[in-house]
């Protein structure tokens, strides 16, 4: 993509597309949203493809980070709008089954306080500040109950830094 090969596009979106699609839907709900933000996330990728370093993330890694930031985004943009908690429920599957096992055990393999605020930071959006809020807790607990998770969803997926060992 570097070099502005559109095949090169066309293959990473044949990849990625269905991933990225899943996850929108599970954090937007909203079709035209999705839409636009996965199609704002491969054009972002394609105009910034030299920003890509192997060295610190897989393409499948990178392609997420960008479409997530810009799904955060949207979520950011929308009028505001009340979640309760008891409403709130799992992540949806990922397109490979593999990771969507994978992901399901790391996720369930956490205490209920640690995956609620996993699932509401990555899947609602909410900050680190909007979470003390929700659940009433310090700001400076939610930060450590939620690295904490991050560090057992790593050991339950065993990696190391983020990568598959």
């Amino acid at each position: 993509m570097v070099a502005r090969n559109e095949e090169a596009l066309r293959e990473l979106h044949r990849r990625y597309a269905r991933l990225l699609y899943g996850l929108g839907q599970r954090m937007l709900r909203q079709p035209d949203d999705v839409d636009s933000c996965v199609q704002d996330a491969f054009m972002n990728a394609w105009k910034h493809a030299e920003r890509f370093d192997p060295g610190r993330a897989r393409v499948k890694t990178w392609l997420v980070s960008i479409a997530h930031h810009r799904f955060l985004q949207q979520l950011r943009d929308r009028p505001e709008t009340a979640l309760e908690l008891e409403d709130w429920d799992e992540p949806t599957a990922a397109a490979d089954p593999a990771d969507r096992i994978m992901a399901q055990q790391a996720v369930q393999a956490l205490d209920g306080s640690h995956r609620q605020l996993v699932e509401l930071m990555y899947y609602r959006g909410y900050t680190h500040s909007e979470l003390a809020t929700m659940t009433g807790l310090p700001l400076g607990t939610v930060k450590s109950r939620l690295r904490t998770a991050l560090d057992h969803m790593r050991s339950a997926l065993g990696t190391e830094g983020g990568e598959r060992a």
